[in-house]
């Protein structure tokens, strides 16, 4: 999980320039920047699924509160 988190992190610093720039009106990093955000957005899911994961992993066989 800390590891698809990190990954997030570094994607998000790494857009850091071409945003800057595409705020500007540099339409080619405009470009970049939506191929960014989708990646961004998959490593986003990635990071939901591990969490999902390691909290199913952690039950004690009793449903979670408020299900019977």
């Amino acid at each position: 999980m800390l590891e698809s988190f990190e990954n997030l992190k570094t994607l998000v610093a790494n857009a850091e320039d071409d945003v800057r720039k595409a705020a500007g009106g540099n339409k080619a990093a405009g470009t970049r920047v939506r191929k960014l955000m989708q990646d961004i957005k998959n490593a986003a899911q990635a990071v939901r699924v591990k969490v999902l994961e390691s909290r199913e992993g952690e039950g004690d066989g009793a449903p979670p509160a408020g299900q019977a």
